[in-house]
């Protein structure tokens, strides 16, 4: 594994294709400057992580880039923007972007969580969250679009799977919606991208639903460029599909076939992306 900063990490960073896979909320190293701001302590935070969907990206042979930093610390799913002006001190509020994930707490720095409370001890200084932003967010996103250029650049097409996982969809009389395909309802991803994501669930078994409730967050959003040949969607996959009873630990038989479905999600995007730079490049 190759370290791109201490923030996240790079694995596979010399391998060939179109594809990028993203990991944003798996983070989980809470360093000691994190306990000291946070109220509570990191196993109450849990519900802030898509928890261990970063054991779904090992075995790929392709670059993924894994969030270390936990999403309590930022989130970098959500705009620089998208700040709580109640949180930090000194905030322009017609200048920050009061998204509905803000105002329930969960915006760049997440402010409270629900059976959890208020998560920092004080409010914050602009100086501290320019901070995070320069130290997490915005290197992060640069080395996704480093990756998604030279992708881009080598093959004529690229594709960012942003990968998340989400609590079991249980439905009335229906069964249960097992992977969420989010494209921004078509402005972050060609139809083909999603076809082939539906594609694959099917052929594992699996009940798909597309942006609903997930249409994809600030990555795809910023990311996805389909009339310039960059292809962005978010994944959400029911943690139930790998992990225990109680949604905390792995469940290694489970684990395998999880993993086996992310492969073939990423050999099948591989084969489709190839498939729409084939016209381009005949003309």
């Amino acid at each position: 594994m190759a370290t791109a900063s201490p923030a996240f990490a790079l694995i596979n960073p010399d391998a060939v294709g179109p594809v990028i896979v993203s990991v944003p909320h798996a983070g989980r190293d809470y360093a000691p400057e994190h306990l000291a701001r946070l109220r509570p302590p990191p196993e109450r935070l849990r519900a802030l992580e898509d928890r261990l969907v970063d054991q779904l990206a090992l075995g790929l042979e392709v670059p993924a880039l894994i969030a270390r930093t936990p999403r309590a610390w930022i989130d970098l799913n959500r705009h620089e923007a998208e700040i709580d002006p109640g949180l930090v001190e000194h905030m322009v509020a017609s200048r920050l972007m009061l998204t509905p994930k803000v105002r329930s707490g969960l915006g760049l720095i997440p402010r409270r969580l629900a059976g959890v409370g208020e998560l920092w001890r004080s409010r914050l200084s602009r100086a501290d969250v320019e901070n995070r932003i320069a130290a997490v967010h915005r290197p992060y996103h640069a080395e996704l679009e480093r990756l998604l250029d030279a992708s881009l650049n080598q093959h004529g097409v690229a594709v960012l799977l942003d990968l998340h996982s989400m609590p079991p969809l249980e439905r009335v009389h229906q069964e249960p919606v097992r992977v969420v395909i989010g494209d921004r309802y078509g402005q972050s991803a060609a139809p083909w991208a999603t076809a082939s994501l539906a594609a694959t669930c099917a052929r594992f078994g699996l009940t798909v639903a597309e942006n609903t409730p997930y249409a994809g967050g600030h990555i795809a959003d910023r990311h996805g460029a389909p009339r310039n040949g960059v292809h962005a969607v978010q994944l959400e996959i029911d943690r139930s599909l790998y992990l225990d009873h109680s949604l905390e630990q792995i469940a290694p038989a489970k684990l395998v076939r999880a993993q086996a479905f992310v492969r073939a999600t990423v050999a099948d995007l591989t084969r489709a992306a190839f498939d729409s730079a084939l016209p381009l490049a005949a003309e």
